[in-house]
């Protein structure tokens, strides 16, 4: 079976390419905005430049049964210079709208879509998210994968290849970028955080985990036209996650405490609002449908994760 990966050389496209070439069972193809060699060397990659309305994607997509679609813009790096909003757009949803067109033409059977548990919102109070839920994304980014997992269903609606929506919540490991990798640094560095009177619930997802599950889309007959909203399955506070990271580095954690009206006003002040958020808030996944549908159970459990990312960080550093 034939697999193309967009964005095969991101964070999560190197796991996932290394992951399905390892198995007899899959050849993988690949395209990248930017030349890199991280990737597994037998791994056929493309080239396709920016990603947008009129990417050319006829020879990575030739002979493919199932695309993976990873490649996005999760920020915009010089929105001084540029319309945010219309680069999500260009992008996130005239590239996926785009591809998808492409592979219909091209035979290609499913079409995964790696979207974002942004699209449900920010964070959860009562009750978990669920597939069920109104979406309520919080930010341009979210808005932008909304509108491509609406525009890819209507689009595919009637013809012969299948849709699997994929939405995680932070993914996790050692060499993650983004806040995760900001975390990893600061609990290296010994700093106290004032995190120690938190009490929130984050749902995640190991790198091992979410492309575990990629893995099982990809054939799974019951994951054709579905919405899956996946993580870890266990979910743990700010705290808790410091204290399985530093315990993973040998190091002592250091928390005290902060009032988090404190913490709210300091992350306001320091236009930090949405990292207050990710890091004091609640965010809690239902992992019920992917479960019982697909029979998935994560192979990594959160807490042995979260060990084995400040392991490999401090083995990194």
């Amino acid at each position: 079976m034939k697999i193309l990966i967009t964005g095969a050389n991101g964070f999560i496209g190197r796991a996932l390419s290394g992951h399905l070439v390892s198995s007899a069972k899959y050849s993988v193809v690949g395209t990248y905005r930017r030349p890199s060699t991280d990737v597994p060397s037998d791994i056929q990659m493309f080239s396709t430049g920016e990603v947008d309305g009129n990417t050319d994607w006829n020879r990575a997509l030739q002979g493919v049964d199932t695309v993976i679609h990873l490649a996005a813009r999760a920020h915009v790096l010089n929105a001084g210079s540029e319309d945010p909003v219309t680069e999500f757009e260009r992008i996130n949803v005239e590239g996926a709208i785009n591809l998808a067109k492409q592979s219909i033409k091209a035979g290609v059977r499913r079409f995964i879509f790696i979207s974002s548990i942004g699209v449900n919102g920010a964070e959860t109070h009562k009750s978990a998210f669920t597939e069920n839920d109104e979406p309520r994304p919080h930010a341009d980014y979210a808005r932008s994968k909304l509108k491509a997992e609406r525009e890819l269903a209507e689009l595919l609606a009637g013809e012969s290849m299948e849709l699997t929506v994929i939405r995680p919540p932070l993914v996790y490991a050692a060499e993650a970028p983004g806040n995760f990798n900001r975390l990893l640094k600061l609990i290296a560095s010994g700093l106290p955080l004032p995190f120690a009177a938190v009490k929130n619930k984050r749902s995640m997802i190991a790198l091992d985990n979410l492309v575990d599950f990629v893995e099982l889309c990809i054939e799974h007959p019951l994951a054709a036209n579905e919405l899956f909203l996946v993580s870890d399955g266990d979910d743990f506070s700010i705290s808790e996650i410091i204290k399985l990271l530093a315990s993973g580095m040998k190091r002592k954690e250091r928390l005290f405490s902060l009032p988090d009206p404190v913490l709210r006003s300091v992350a306001s002040a320091l236009g930090k609002r949405s990292l207050y958020t990710q890091l004091c808030r609640s965010l809690v996944v239902d992992t019920a449908k992917s479960k019982t549908l697909l029979n998935w159970v994560p192979a990594k459990k959160t807490d042995e994760a979260l060990v084995e990312a400040g392991q490999k960080f401090h083995l990194l550093k």
